[in-house]
């Protein structure tokens, strides 16, 4: 009796295992779906926010979201990490936005911020793309024209929530091609992501380059 309740539970777990959880699985196990078929944000009932910005990343400011160690600017043969990755940040707009209309609908409206990280399968095709999508975007855009938008395309996804910042990571590859040859950049984004505390507040992003500047407190706003 007892062996059939550890079995139970155990599967049990197994099945309210959450579906983005697969931190663990090696990239040969990563369920890759065609673009048009991956699940892309979610808003609930939250329709304004929709209209809130995000926009494009400078390596460095990824690096200082992720709380990666920066490179050693004395040696030049040194790159920058995570060539093969494009991420998204709220804007300063989209930051006071939220505590705005979190104030005004008397704290029934959420806090709670989108981070985008697209992880694609070569440099060259993360410079292609580039190219082509916009370095600021609605967030109510984001599934038509950077998700489904990339046809010819398969996606991975996987979601995590950090306090009042929600990560999406998009692993991307051409249709038709096996495995992941950035799996290790994909490994260390998700493990990077997986270790940060959560965020307290949206401050932290306000004092990223070109953004406004105000206190940042590092300790308290991610892991190191």
């Amino acid at each position: 009796m007892e062996e059939k309740e550890k079995k139970q539970k155990q599967n049990k777990k197994q099945k309210h295992q959450h579906p983005n959880d697969q931190t663990t699985k090696p990239a040969s196990d990563i369920s890759f779906k065609p673009s048009s078929e991956v699940k892309g944000l979610r808003f609930g009932g939250q329709f304004i926010v929709k209209s809130f910005t995000i926009r494009r990343a400078r390596p460095l400011e990824l690096l200082k979201v992720l709380s990666y160690p920066p490179t050693n600017r004395n040696n030049s043969s040194s790159k920058i990490p995570f060539p093969s990755t494009t991420a998204f940040l709220p804007t300063n707009f989209t930051i006071l936005a939220h505590q705005a209309w979190h104030t005004l609908t008397l704290g029934l409206g959420t806090k709670k911020s989108k981070i985008l990280m697209f992880v694609f399968e070569s440099e060259s095709m993360k410079l292609a793309i580039d190219r082509i999508w916009p370095p600021e975007i609605p967030l109510g855009e984001v599934n038509k024209k950077l998700i489904r938008g990339l046809t010819g395309s398969e996606m991975a996804r996987f979601k995590f929530r950090k306090g009042c910042i929600t990560f999406y990571v998009y692993a991307v590859r051409r249709v038709g091609n096996m495995g992941f040859s950035c799996a290790d950049d994909l490994r260390t984004i998700l493990q990077s992501v997986v270790s940060l505390k959560d965020f307290l507040d949206h401050t932290t992003m306000l004092a990223m380059p070109h953004q406004r500047s105000i206190n940042y407190q590092s300790p308290v706003a991610m892991a190191h």
